[in-house]
């Protein structure tokens, strides 16, 4: 067994009542708690986390492919709004009822959208992408970076097709040159390597669209209220991540009400592998919320 990542316990396709596919993966006890996943950019369900962990915990954790990624249906032209709609009806297809969520890098903010809508009853937020779109980051990001939201903000249509260009190396070399060496160990390691390499492969399987898509949602202002959430959220940042988030989600974290946020010393992005055990257990330990936004018991 690897020390981050193992091959999934179970493999399986969602039909949604359109009948679009969601592929989805498991890991641990079928009888765990459930916890969703939502994979970082690009990556497909293979790409689990917490290796060892899941089922010393009791953890049932899924991770499922955004649309047009890994076996998941495309999706042309979605938004935030439908895949918190998608994966509230994944949850009820596969009697889920609300679980916890972990979102990771670019799922963050698809991870907030769905406790937003009250689809979850309980947030992590791994080394989440910032909405770095925000006026309050425009001096805080290289000039590059600040191009490209710039770019994103204004013309979001060529944004998403300059982004269709990217393929699984391109991906690959764009993560590792903008790693701190703390992550460069886990991303070589030669398990974590392989697993990494076959998500974006998978992920990527039909071209670039779907990822644009992702890209230019999360890269752009988001359109939903952070204010609005009800449910417990924790936020995890590495101290020397330095490419999700500009503050280590310092302001992110003042948008969500309740919010927790955590930021591990020494660390950096990959924090999802390296401190998978305190992410699920203080997941776990959140009062899980049984009403939605509008207040209405639903559990």
């Amino acid at each position: 067994m690897n020390r981050y990542v193992e091959a999934p316990a179970r493999l399986g396709e969602c039909a949604l009542p359109d009948g679009r596919l969601l592929g989805w993966a498991e890991w641990g006890p079928s009888d765990g708690a459930p916890v969703l996943l939502c994979p970082g950019a690009a990556t497909s369900r293979w790409l689990g986390f917490g290796a060892g962990v899941v089922g010393t915990i009791g953890v049932r954790l899924i991770s499922v492919d955004r649309p047009g990624l890994g076996a998941s249906t495309p999706a042309p032209g979605r938004t935030f709004s439908d895949f918190a709609g998608d994966m509230r009806r994944f949850c009820s297809l596969r009697g889920l009822d609300r679980p916890r969520m972990v979102g990771n890098s670019q799922g963050a903010p698809f991870a907030l959208a769905c406790a937003t809508e009250g689809v979850v009853s309980a947030l992590a937020v791994v080394s989440g992408a910032d909405e770095v779109a925000r006026p309050e980051f425009a001096g805080a990001l290289g000039a590059g970076l600040r191009g490209l939201v710039e770019r994103t903000v204004d013309d979001p249509a060529g944004a998403e097709e300059f982004f269709a260009g990217f393929t699984a190396e391109a991906m690959l070399d764009m993560v590792l040159s903008g790693s701190p060496e703390c992550d460069r160990a886990v991303y070589r390691d030669p398990g974590f390597a392989a697993g990494y390499r076959r998500a974006l492969d998978e992920a990527f399987a039909r071209g670039a669209a779907d990822y644009a898509r992702d890209t230019v949602l999360a890269m752009g202002r988001w359109p939903f209220d952070l204010g609005a959430i009800t449910v417990p959220v924790d936020l995890w940042y590495g101290e020397r991540d330095t490419g999700h988030s500009p503050d280590n989600g310092a302001l992110l974290a003042s948008r969500v009400p309740g919010a927790r946020r955590h930021v591990v010393p020494g660390a950096g992005g990959a924090l999802l592998w390296t401190h998978a055990e305190p992410i699920l257990t203080s997941l776990l330990s959140l009062p899980a919320a049984t009403t939605g936004p509008s207040g209405a018991r639903t559990a």
